[in-house]
């Protein structure tokens, strides 16, 4: 599946490298094609959150009403978010596709020839054999990224242009640690994504009123008033695990980005920042319309 979305992915960035000339720029384009394409999405989420946040004085009503009937009260509220055409696991959706972003472009930067250039298996194969025959420190992992720095000067099929604001975009931060250019791209992808992540926290925690931590209700039974603690729920695992995926997400791609080439680093970076100017954007808006 992931092969399929990065042939498909290749065929978008070999065209727009073929008009600017270089993998950076093409890649960021490309990044800016994907988040215009994902917007209906974001838009969509954007307002369910707005939405579900309204819904949850009738989901606390909910838990007062039925803390004794865990099933009964799990039923009511599944009916109320079904009522309002709402989804509790509304967030996976977005982090699956996020994942299969994240591996397809992963494969697409791993290997440009096959996924971006075109370039004939057999074409790759040769030049692999030739490279590791006469090399023996050659790059077995990204063996594509090692035709393109051997071969890219004599063979016009497999070359890609690949330095960016001198940075060379087919370098891969764990093979040349002690060159500090290697880690510029990671390292604001890491600030960028803890940009983002307390950003969508702090967006949640003020379109929930902190839904996190359990609300104190008055128990009114025989008479007696008695505060009572409400039972979680499974719409409030819902919530703490989408969270727990808002971390995942950043975690899982600085890992890769470590052992991965510049350009997949480039890729986040500029999907993170994106990001963060839709979230702000999308944020005032739905806030303007409200009013």
């Amino acid at each position: 599946m992931f092969e399929f979305f990065a042939n498909t992915f290749g065929y978008v960035l070999n065209f727009i490298y073929n008009f600017v000339g270089n993998y950076g720029w093409a890649i960021i384009l490309f990044t800016i094609l994907v988040k215009l394409a994902l917007l209906p999405l974001s838009i969509k989420q954007q307002k369910a959150m707005k939405k579900n946040a309204k819904i949850q004085e009738q989901v606390k009503a909910i838990q007062f009403k039925y803390k004794n009937d865990q099933a009964k009260m799990n039923d009511e509220i599944f009916n109320l978010y079904k009522t309002e055409k709402m989804s509790p696991f509304s967030g996976c959706l977005t982090t699956i596709i996020q994942l299969i972003l994240l591996l397809s472009i992963f494969y697409l930067v791993r290997s440009p020839l096959t996924f971006m250039k075109k370039v004939p298996a057999d074409v790759i194969n040769n030049y692999t054999t030739q490279i590791q025959e006469g090399e023996n420190n050659s790059n077995k992992v990204y063996p594509e990224i090692e035709i393109i720095r051997q071969k890219g000067q004599e063979d016009e099929n497999v070359r890609v242009n690949m330095d960016f604001l001198g940075l060379d975009l087919s370098q891969i931060p764990k093979e040349n640690m002690s060159d500090y250019r290697v880690w510029v791209i990671p390292v604001l992808y890491i600030i960028s994504s803890f940009v983002s992540i307390k950003m969508t926290t702090n967006m949640q925690k003020d379109l929930t009123k902190k839904k996190e931590e359990k609300t104190d209700v008055i128990d009114v039974t025989d008479g007696k008033a008695e505060k009572v603690e409400q039972e979680e729920t499974e719409v409030d695992v819902t919530m703490k695990t989408n969270k727990t995926m808002s971390w995942l997400m950043p975690i899982m791609a600085i890992s890769i980005a470590i052992i991965a080439p510049l350009g997949l680093a480039l890729y986040w970076l500029v999907n993170n920042i994106l990001m963060i100017v839709e979230r702000v954007a999308l944020n005032k808006l739905l806030k303007s319309e409200e009013e």
